[in-house]
């Protein structure tokens, strides 16, 4: 029963993504060409909804589905690293037209050509996970 919940929350975002133009291809060049204010509204909005949201899960003491507290574990400031990874991830969505989770959605809705982004992607997925230890 639990995963009828994420599925049917994953359609909707999906459906929100799809109606705001967020898996436009064109929406993302103009992004990245500084043409349009559209997704970076989006995004910034999203951020905007994440911070009010954890906020409001640390105050209010909120739970996972599985019982677990929500808790966000502290992270080292590794800031040559997310610079770096940040702008190979740029790179790729830049390429590619679209982020991961728009990949899926953009199947979903037929653009089939899609699939070879989004199985590099994983392969990238799993080749990093192969040599993250390795890594500085």
């Amino acid at each position: 029963m639990k995963a009828l919940k994420f599925l049917f929350t994953g359609i909707f975002f999906g459906i929100v993504l799809t109606k705001s133009q967020a898996i436009s291809w064109y929406r993302i060049v103009e992004m990245f060409r500084f043409e349009s204010f559209h997704m970076y509204g989006i995004i910034g909005s999203a951020v905007v909804t994440g911070v009010i949201l954890i906020q409001l899960s640390k105050k209010l003491k909120l739970k996972t589905t599985e019982g677990d507290l929500i808790s966000l574990p502290q992270k080292a400031k590794k800031y040559k690293s997310a610079l770096l990874g940040g702008t190979i991830f740029g790179l790729g969505w830049a390429l590619a037209g679209a982020c991961p989770g728009p990949m899926f959605i953009l199947l979903g809705a037929g653009y089939y050509s899609i699939a070879i982004v989004l199985v590099s992607s994983i392969v990238g997925t799993f080749i990093y996970g192969l040599v993250a230890d390795r890594l500085p």
